[in-house]
């Protein structure tokens, strides 16, 4: 049928074909990729048109107000990248989301970039297909966080590091040393694909070749160089990252065994459909993998010594350090296994099912822009973390704070999701003042902090917040409490509603209404 249906295609098929041939042309991989980027982040839109940005979003941008080669929890790249998008682009949901599937898109580029090193016409298409199936390119990719900033960079990393084996020229050795070294700053994990990359050298049968050339010290040096302002940062401030990062590494043995088996699974899973629908498109054409695999090209094999290196090292560190080892941290490697299997098959695929692989694609991200996004937005139950009221409490929070000093509102803290977001979403954009070695320890705000003006925020029921904001008020100065309660909304339709207690300190030297003058317990309940 398959060859049939591509000797005489139907009509329909038709449109799809052209588009097929323009692979190698050059605009195919282009105009799919700008599809996929453009149909998801119309789904972010819609599906949270009721509520805010993510919080590891929110996070992001805070981070990149302010430049520094690391920070207290995450190393700094997703605060780069957030920082040189909104100097851009502007302060808003769909421009946050947009960044965010860019990311995604951009990563699907730099696989394209490795597969074409393999393969030529519709087999380029089908690698990213399959890779859309996956859920690391959609809802992973919408949570612009440390993980996801990975998507881009591994791949990229990858891509230089296959030429710099290959070629063992000067300029791709120095480009390997650099794209590691992104993406490091990406997140630590990377260490993973940097002794993968190690690993696979040496374990090729050109190692030799490679090693006795200046091309890996040349990356290495490179590398270090570019790494050396993070590394700098981390020796002259404590290296806290590392702190935070040890605060995984707390199991045993029988924790670990079950982290390395939910790590398996997790990414067996997020491949499952890919794999399923890459089963019926081989067919019986499967009993030819050990073939195909006893063929496979040197730059596979170097490819495939890289993958494994990226699943057994995380298990085995998990196994020996007691470590988390959520399958997502692991998401942005799973190009490899998409890239070894579609481009180490030695039979043609022919194009009837790529054609149909497209439709499936094409048939999903629209049923989830007019079907799922709808719904979801719909949700009546809200977020855990509150995001249908984020907006809603950032602006009642600035008009108090100007009805109470009349100056913008310059410094947000308390509850980390709503600080995060009420420097967002306030038109004041206040900075979040507490200090990110403070967000699990719940330490005082500096005093010169007070001094020029601060409010906090919690949502009732948080007692760890309500707790924290008596702690701080008992210090003395001039504290006002408030109370209001805001209501979600979506397309014009009333929500649910959620109270927010806010404390303010008063700049020094503005009057103090007498009504609530150093007066935790004065409260006021309005609406938004």
């Amino acid at each position: 049928m398959a060859e049939r249906s591509d000797r005489a295609p139907a009509p329909w098929r038709r449109p799809f074909l052209r588009w097929l041939d323009a692979v190698e042309g050059g605009w195919a991989v282009p105009l799919l990729i700008a599809c996929f980027v453009v149909v998801w982040t119309l789904y972010l839109a819609i599906a949270y048109a009721g509520g805010g940005l993510h919080p590891d979003t929110l996070e992001a941008w805070t981070l990149g107000r302010n430049f520094a080669f690391g920070y207290h929890k995450h190393p700094p790249l997703m605060g780069w990248v957030t920082a040189a998008w909104t100097s851009v682009f502007p302060l808003s949901d769909w421009s946050l989301q947009l960044m965010a599937m860019a990311n995604a898109g951009l990563a699907l580029f730099f696989v394209d970039l490795i597969s074409r090193q393999f393969v030529t016409g519709h087999k380029r298409i089908l690698v990213l297909l399959l890779l859309m199936l996956t859920p690391a390119y959609q809802f992973h990719a919408q949570r612009f966080n440390a993980n996801s900033v990975l998507l881009a960079t591994w791949p990229l990393a990858t891509w230089c590091f296959l030429r710099a084996f290959e070629t063992r020229a000067w300029p791709w050795a120095i480009a390997a040393g650099c794209t590691t070294a992104l993406a490091m700053v990406g997140k630590y994990y990377s260490i993973f694909l940097v002794v993968s990359f190690a690993f696979a050298a040496l374990a090729h049968p050109a190692r030799r070749a490679y090693f006795s050339s200046a091309s890996p010290w040349i990356s290495v040096v490179v590398g270090l160089a570019a790494l050396s302002p993070h590394l700098y940062w981390l020796a002259t401030t404590g290296a806290s990252t590392f702190t935070y990062a040890l605060a995984h590494a707390s199991g045993n043995v029988s924790s670990s065994l079950g982290e390395a088996r939910n790590f398996v699974l997790g990414l067996a899973a997020a491949m499952s459909l890919s794999a399923l629908l890459w089963v019926l498109i081989a067919g019986t054409r499967l009993k030819q993998f050990p073939a195909d695999f006893a063929a496979m090209s040197p730059g596979l094999r170097l490819l495939f010594y890289v993958t494994i290196g990226t699943i057994v090292l995380p298990v085995l560190t998990s196994l020996v350090w007691g470590t988390d080892l959520p399958s997502l941290w692991a998401l942005q490697g799973l190009f490899l296994f998409a890239v070894l299997v579609v481009c180490g098959t030695s039979y043609p695929i022919e194009r009837f099912h790529t054609v149909n692989l497209t439709v499936i694609v094409a048939g999903a991200a629209l049923a989830a822009v007019l079907i799922a996004a709808p719904i979801h937005a719909s949700n009546k139950h809200g977020y855990e973390e509150g995001r249908s009221f984020y907006a809603q409490a950032a602006g009642e929070l600035t008009r108090e704070w100007r009805e109470q000093t009349g100056e913008p509102l310059s410094a947000v803290s308390g509850d980390d999701a709503l600080a995060f977001a009420t420097a967002f979403y306030s038109p004041d954009h206040p900075h979040y003042a507490r200090p990110f070695e403070y967000q699990y320890t719940w330490g005082l705000p500096h005093q010169t902090t007070l001094d020029r003006g601060w409010a906090a925020l919690c949502f009732r029921g948080q007692e760890y917040c309500s707790r924290w904001m008596e702690w701080v008020s008992a210090r003395g100065g001039h504290f006002v409490r408030r109370e209001f309660t805001v209501r979600a909304s979506l397309w014009g339709q009333p929500g649910l509603s959620r109270d927010v207690i806010v404390l303010m300190a008063l700049p020094q030297g503005s009057p103090v209404p007498a009504s609530a003058a150093d007066d935790f317990s004065a409260s006021r309940r309005g609406t938004e």
